[in-house]
C-alpha cells in the first residue's frame, strides 16, 4: 500500500482469534505493517482498517534506524558496548574477544557469518537470561518452569500461567543491567499476571532502578531490533 507521502508499505494480514478487536501494528524488522483480526471473515476490514491508518505507519516507519546487518567487520551492541564482527580467527568456532571493542571472530563462509552470529548471540542470550531467571525467582520465592529465547516482533519477554517464560535474544545486545530488569519483570508475572501496583512492588525488589532500565529499552529498542542477520 501507498501512503499518502507515497511511501510503499508493505502490509500483513494475520487472523488471530484470541484478537477482540482489529489491530494495526509494526514489525520493525522487516519493516511492515500487520494487520490483526480475529477471524478470517474479518480479513476484507483489516485490510481496509490498515489503509485507514496507513499514515500513521508511514511516520512510524520513517523514524526507524536504518537496518543493520551482521557481517564482517560491522559494529553492533553486545551487552550494551561496541562489538565488532569479525571472519579473523583459527577453526570453525565462534570466539568473543571482550575489550573495547568486543570482538566476536567467526571463522568461515563469510555468506554465513549472519546467520552464525545470529546463534551465537541466542546462546549466549539464554545462558544470561537463565542465570538472571534464577536469580530473581530466588528473589520472589517462585519457580520458572521453562526459559527459552525466540525472535519475538513486539514484546521482549513474556509468562504463561503454567510458569513458561520466553525472551528476546536481541536482549544480549542491551546493557546486563536492562536483560536483568527484563528478566525480573517476567519472574515477577509467576506472582502477578498483570500489571498492579502489587506487580511493580515485586519488581522492584529484584530491581530498585527498574524505572531508568525500562527508558533505556523503549530509547534504544529500536535499534535493536533494526540488527538482523
Amino acid at each position: 500500500m501507498t501512503s499518502a507521502c507515497g511511501l510503499e508499505i508493505p502490509v500483513r494480514i494475520e487472523v488471530n482469534p484470541r484478537a477482540k478487536r482489529l489491530i494495526l501494528r509494526l514489525d520493525e524488522q522487516n519493516r511492515e505493517a500487520v494487520a490483526v483480526c480475529p477471524s478470517k471473515r474479518f480479513v476484507p476490514a483489516a485490510a481496509r482498517f490498515a489503509e485507514e491508518r496507513l499514515d500513521w505507519a508511514a511516520s512510524r516507519l520513517r523514524k526507524l534506524p536504518p537496518v543493520a546487518r551482521l557481517a564482517h567487520n560491522k559494529r553492533f551492541l553486545l551487552k550494551g558496548s561496541d562489538c565488532l564482527i569479525t571472519l579473523e580467527g583459527e577453526g570453525r568456532k565462534a570466539v568473543l574477544h571482550e575489550g573495547e571493542p568486543h570482538v566476536l571472530s567467526l571463522p568461515g563462509d563469510p555468506e554465513t557469518i549472519g546467520r552464525r552470529a545470529e546463534r551465537f548471540l541466542r546462546t549466549l542470550a539464554k545462558s544470561e537470561l537463565t542465570r538472571a531467571v534464577d536469580q530473581y525467582c530466588a528473589t520472589l520465592e517462585v519457580d520458572a518452569r521453562r526459559v527459552t529465547v525466540k525472535d519475538t516482533r513486539s514484546r521482549w519477554g513474556s509468562c504463561t500461567s503454567d510458569g513458561r517464560l520466553a525472551f528476546s535474544w536481541r536482549l544480549i545486545m542491551a546493557p546486563p543491567e536492562v536483560l536483568d530488569y527484563v528478566a525480573a519483570h517476567e519472574c515477577a508475572h509467576l506472582l502477578e499476571m498483570n500489571h498492579s501496583p502489587r506487580f511493580w512492588a515485586h519488581v522492584e525488589r529484584c530491581r530498585p532502578h527498574w524505572k531508568q532500565e525500562r527508558a533505556w529499552l523503549r530509547r534504544h529498542g529500536s535499534g535493536l531490533h533494526a540488527v538482523s542477520a
